[in-house]
């Protein structure tokens, strides 16, 4: 995990050094530098990814809310788990439709809230139970299961799509590497430690959602599923944002801005992909890890590793850094070819 947030951050830089010359959005950079097919590229995958993100978050809120439901009401096992993913549609539907990004700030900032209160009582029930029982039993190492991993560290560090977007917004962009750096050095710490924490806490039995290892009578443990499933369907929406764009603008010719017709068209388009991603997370079910790593081998490898480094290379015609931008291509190509075939083959055979 160290590593692919060492090697992510050394990309996200070669980026922002690829824009200082070619001062653009990351589609239009890859347009610029090699053709219109190479920003397509860039374009498509940030929608998949994004589109990954959503269906990955229905999932894990759908698997929060049946765990709370069962736990506090009587009765529910009558509801499938579908009911749970095509219920929160009640809270996307409405807020996909909002055209202006700054809008969806305020969901942002309250479930960062829920996050951390989340987060905090998971640090305090792991290291209580290490405390109580002692270390689980735990493996050095996973074999059978260790692409899976790689697929998935990917995910959880792919933001690359923000870095241009962030760098513009500031007031000192020249300053953005060293916050960056920053950032990225903090939420290593945190995802090392919650894993490791958690592993070491239940071992063999650690669930892909962790939160249904925590004792799930406790109105503490109800609380933070219902914070934390709150706080991933706030951000839900602003996930979903790029990826709707891209596809808008692939799609539709004419703004919305002066016409009505062209308006609901747009609305309809929306509401239409909230139903293709809550259709694929239900596909996914109990194998959202499996599918947490092939978006990431798939989507996001390609954004984190391979176009930063092809985009490097154009701009920055040093003999010595072109051959780690070589490195940084093959070992993105390696490592997607890798990872997809054994999620896939893991997933097949599963």
């Amino acid at each position: 995990l160290v590593f692919v947030a060492a090697v992510s951050l050394f990309s996200f830089l070669l980026l922002v050094e690829s824009r200082q010359v070619v001062p653009a959005s990351f589609g239009d950079i890859g347009g610029r530098l090699y053709g219109p097919w190479m920003r397509h590229s860039v374009l498509w995958s940030i929608a998949i990814s994004q589109i990954g993100f959503v269906c990955a978050y229905m999932s894990f809120v759908a698997t929060n809310l049946e765990a709370l439901a069962k736990n506090v009401m009587s009765g529910t096992d009558m509801y499938p788990f579908y009911f749970f993913v095509f219920v929160q549609l009640i809270v996307y539907i409405p807020l996909c439709l909002i055209r202006n990004i700054a809008r969806l700030s305020f969901t942002a900032v309250i479930a960062d809230a829920f996050i951390c209160f989340g987060l905090i009582y998971l640090y305090y029930f792991d290291i209580f139970t290490l405390a109580t029982h002692g270390l689980s039993d735990v493996i050095k190492f996973n074999a059978k299961d260790f692409s899976l991993f790689i697929g998935t560290a990917v995910f959880t560090f792919e933001g690359i799509g923000l870095i241009i977007p962030i760098t513009e917004a500031m007031k000192e962009p020249e300053k953005f590497p060293k916050v960056l750096t920053g950032v990225m050095f903090g939420i290593t710490i945190l995802f090392t430690s919650a894993g490791a924490l958690s592993y070491a806490a239940f071992g063999s039995k650690t669930e892909t959602v962790i939160l249904l290892n925590l004792p799930q009578k406790s109105h503490w443990v109800q609380t933070v599923q219902g914070l934390y499933s709150i706080a991933i369907m706030l951000s839900i929406p602003l996930q979903l944002f790029p990826a709707v764009r891209i596809m808008e603008n692939g799609i539709f010719t004419r703004s919305g801005k002066y016409n009505t017709l062209v308006k609901w068209q747009k609305n309809f388009f929306r509401v239409l992909a909230l139903l293709f991603c809550a259709c694929i997370s239900i596909l996914a079910g109990d194998h959202l890890d499996k599918f947490v790593s092939f978006v990431g081998s798939v989507a996001c490898i390609p954004l984190a590793y391979i176009f930063p480094a092809m985009f490097h290379y154009k701009t920055h015609p040093n003999r010595t850094t072109r051959i780690f931008d070589v490195l940084l291509v093959v070992f993105g190509l390696v490592t997607m070819i890798y990872t997809t075939w054994s999620t896939v083959y893991g997933w097949i055979n599963g």
